[in-house]
């Protein structure tokens, strides 16, 4: 199944309190109950202004449905192609 990352603008989320951020993954994980197990949320990245999830989902249909249940911005969604690490550089 493809991985996807989404990008996700939010002015000041890294201000966030650990009860704002508890609400919001709670929001994630209720719509992705409804949505069925074809889609899933590994982890995410918080920044300053963006949130930066990794989802497996079978398409970008499927994110934006996510987005759009949960009332989360998704500004860009880009299929992950390839994942690289240092020990790519050992081959």
């Amino acid at each position: 199944m493809p991985k996807f990352v989404i990008e996700r603008e939010i002015r000041g989320i890294g201000s966030s309190t650990p009860a704002q951020f508890l609400a919001i993954a709670q929001k994630s994980c209720d719509v992705l109950h409804r949505l069925g197990p074809q889609i899933q949320w590994l982890h995410s990245y918080v920044t300053a202004d963006k949130i930066y999830c990794v989802y497996i989902a079978p398409d970008e249909k499927t994110i934006r449905e996510h987005a759009k249940q949960g009332g989360f911005p998704a500004n860009r969604i880009a299929e992950v192609t390839l994942v690289i690490d240092p020990t790519t550089a050992e081959s």
